[in-house]
């Protein structure tokens, strides 16, 4: 399951949303307990939101860090805690995060991406 860890990284880095998307079961869900987004609801709902989030945000994705990957006891959850250094212009801004990944048969069917809001707010200043 750390492969799909590595993948939505990967993904993140490149702004791709395809490629984000494609880790998806099709009914997959995404949320964003604290990000005041409406969640994802399904693969396409996921490709498209990032897809117009991703591109029109000047942010980029320099490094994601400090990466530590907790299994839970439930053998479908997987517990990221992870820091993204984001580049805005000649800022560089550091945003704590937590996903908590739910993977069945290869496939993320739910994230809860909770992301630090006052670094997010930073971000959407600076750009």
């Amino acid at each position: 399951m750390s492969e799909i860890v590595t993948a939505y990284h990967d993904a993140m880095s490149r702004k791709s949303p395809d490629a984000l998307a494609d880790l998806y079961a099709e009914d997959g869900l995404h949320e964003f307990p604290f990000g005041g987004l409406p969640p994802y609801q399904g693969r396409e709902r996921i490709r498209d939101g990032y897809r117009a989030s991703w591109g029109t945000s000047p942010a980029e994705v320099q490094e994601i860090r400090n990466v530590l990957i907790h299994r839970s006891t439930d053998p479908e959850v997987l517990i990221v805690e992870q820091e993204t250094v984001v580049k805005v212009g000649d800022r560089s801004i550091t945003v704590p995060g937590l996903l908590i990944l739910r993977i069945r048969g290869g496939l993320i069917v739910h994230t809860r991406d909770y992301m630090d809001a006052t670094a997010i707010a930073g971000v959407r200043a600076a750009a």
